[in-house]
């Protein structure tokens, strides 16, 4: 994620999710240091980042997923180590999941071509745009394509697309 602008429930919730089913998740971001959380538009809490998406070997990571907040996906798409690494994934055919702007990301990378995603209201048109077929669900599992792909549309989905990424990620 970006250093800052990520929103925390999107971060927190599902790094709660995956510790508890047993996952070891890891924060991997475009700079060393810390990232600055945002509950909606006050700053949140800040979290220390384990790796850089610059040095990290993504054959060493089982799965991903994109927290949302507006200015974290919109600053990860600017970076081209940020979109490499997501792409990699797909190339990988490991799964992912994203939520609210974070499949900006994904259009990016040019990975949503023909797959179903739904994501916030707003990206609809951006989502259609670059060839993914959107859908105003609370969360959507896509398996049309090299790998499995989970999204959601917001935080009120959370507890729908933690269960679904913790159930998809768990058969890979």
């Amino acid at each position: 994620m970006a250093p800052e602008g990520v929103e925390q429930i999107e971060l927190t919730g599902p790094w709660q999710a995956v510790r508890e089913a047993g996952g070891a998740p890891r924060l991997v971001s475009t700079r060393s240091g810390r990232v600055q959380a945002y509950n909606h538009l006050e700053r949140g809490d800040s979290f220390p980042i384990d790796a850089e998406v610059g040095g990290s070997d993504t054959t060493c990571y089982d799965a991903l997923v994109l927290p949302g907040g507006v200015a974290n996906p919109d600053a990860l798409r600017q970076n081209p180590a940020a979109v490499a690494f997501a792409r990699s994934f797909f190339d990988d055919g490991k799964p992912v999941a994203a939520i609210c702007h974070a499949p900006w990301t994904l259009i990016e990378a040019d990975v949503v071509r023909g797959r179903t995603v739904t994501s916030w209201p707003s990206l609809h048109t951006d989502l259609a745009n670059a060839g993914a077929n959107w859908v105003d669900e609370e969360v959507k599992i896509c398996t049309g394509g090299p790998n499995v792909l989970v999204t959601s549309r917001k935080p009120d989905d959370l507890p729908a697309f933690n269960q679904a990424l913790v159930s998809e990620f768990a058969k890979a």
